[in-house]
């Protein structure tokens, strides 16, 4: 009986061969991450009961438990942040809270209480803050091993101070149909924000509270040389009417005509386009621009040590920034196993048509920098320089 069984399992398996369907299981020569070895070769993990790369982490995860709780500031956007911080919890049962400020916020609370952070981790936001945050020993350096599924070596800090999620990319949003009734063409470059008939039309965001305008003083001076990049915000300055307290600000006025001409990351003006504002335009500036590495950190000193390198760990998997595309959210991601958002895709973005950022420049000089915008801009540093 036996042996009539034998030979029709093994004209079975013959025909699922001839098929192609006969699937050979490999052999995972190293522990479970997110990079194994297998047949000599090191591959992508995507095992279903490893997905967050965690597995050779229990010691972690029951330490994090134990601990029980967490609190994450979030410069993300809300919803994002909302969905992490509720997946976290479910996860690993450990009890997660969230605030959402802007990265100017997270740095001047965490530079009060230097020390002594009420906080444990900060999630999302460009790392222009970070680095400030990094050079005055307001962060903590842990060396993550989901790391290992960065896109790359610029999408983290070098000593483990933060690690990149997503990656946006800066430019202009405009109202269309404002442009049209103005007589006006949308800008193609930097240069042409200085134009005068953009006289009022223009926002960009606070330098004192969000993360986006620090990246686009940044930019200027590696674009144009510092003190040309100072003379080109004075004669910028005449045609903005608002800097707004969040880098997210001039894109949520560009629909609805309160801003015609917002300057921030596409991925913002993106949100809003799917939102059902079909009048607004996206614009790469001709002359090249730059982009944000969104990351994540823990805050030196925290309560709740375990618990954030455990969510830096999540922050790094697929499962954490996939969620970024529910909740509309739509930065490049720069993790290799995470699927890209689908919504960005009509929109033809090259995350690699950016200039050469230089990351330890705007580590060592973002401050200074800074300080010399306000210098240049004098007494015009006026009320549009929102902080509500």
């Amino acid at each position: 009986m036996y042996g009539k069984i034998k030979e029709h399992l093994q004209k079975e398996l013959a025909d699922i061969r001839e098929a192609g369907l006969y699937k050979v299981e490999r052999i995972i020569e190293s522990p479970q991450r997110a990079a194994i070895e297998v047949g000599g070769k090191e591959v992508l993990n995507f095992c279903a009961n490893n997905y967050l790369g965690l597995s050779t982490h229990p010691e972690l995860i029951k330490a994090a438990q134990e601990e029980g709780e967490l609190i994450v500031y979030g410069s993300c956007e809300e919803p994002y942040l909302a969905a992490a911080a509720k997946h976290f919890e479910e996860l690993y049962g450990i009890k997660t809270y969230y605030q959402r400020l802007s990265t100017g916020e997270v740095q001047a609370k965490i530079t009060e209480e230097a020390g002594n952070p009420s906080g444990d981790v900060w999630f999302g936001g460009t790392t222009d803050p970070y680095n400030e945050s990094a050079k005055a020993g307001l962060l903590m350096a842990y060396e993550a091993k989901n790391a290992a599924d960065l896109a790359g070596p610029m999408y983290r800090d070098a000593d483990g101070y933060w690690y990149g999620i997503y990656k946006g990319i800066l430019g202009f949003m405009v109202n269309t149909e404002e442009l049209a009734r103005l007589k006006l063409e949308a800008p193609k470059g930097w240069d042409d924000l200085l134009k005068p008939e953009y006289k009022d039309l223009v926002w960009l965001s606070n330098p004192n509270t969000a993360g986006t305008a620090k990246l686009l003083i940044n930019t200027m001076v590696q674009l144009k040389g510092h003190d040309e990049a100072m003379k080109y915000f004075v004669e910028l300055d005449k045609n903005v009417a608002q800097y707004t307290k969040s880098g997210s600000g001039p894109s949520k006025k560009v629909g609805i005509g309160e801003c015609v001409i917002g300057v921030g990351f596409l991925h913002d003006g993106i949100a809003q386009i799917l939102q059902g504002y079909d009048n607004i335009a996206l614009v790469i500036p001709e002359e090249g621009t730059s982009f944000e590495i969104g990351a994540t950190a823990i805050f030196d000193g925290c309560v709740h040590e375990n618990a954030a390198k455990l969510w830096v760990e999540y922050a790094l998997s697929p499962e954490c920034v996939e969620l970024a595309d529910d909740a509309e959210s739509y930065q490049f991601l720069v993790i290799n196993s995470a699927e890209q958002p689908k919504a960005v895709q009509p929109f033809g973005l090259d995350p690699n048509n950016v200039i050469d950022y230089d990351f330890e420049d705007a580590k060592n000089n973002t401050t200074q920098y800074v300080q010399d915008f306000f210098n240049a801009l004098g007494d015009a540093a006026d009320g549009r320089f929102k902080t509500e």
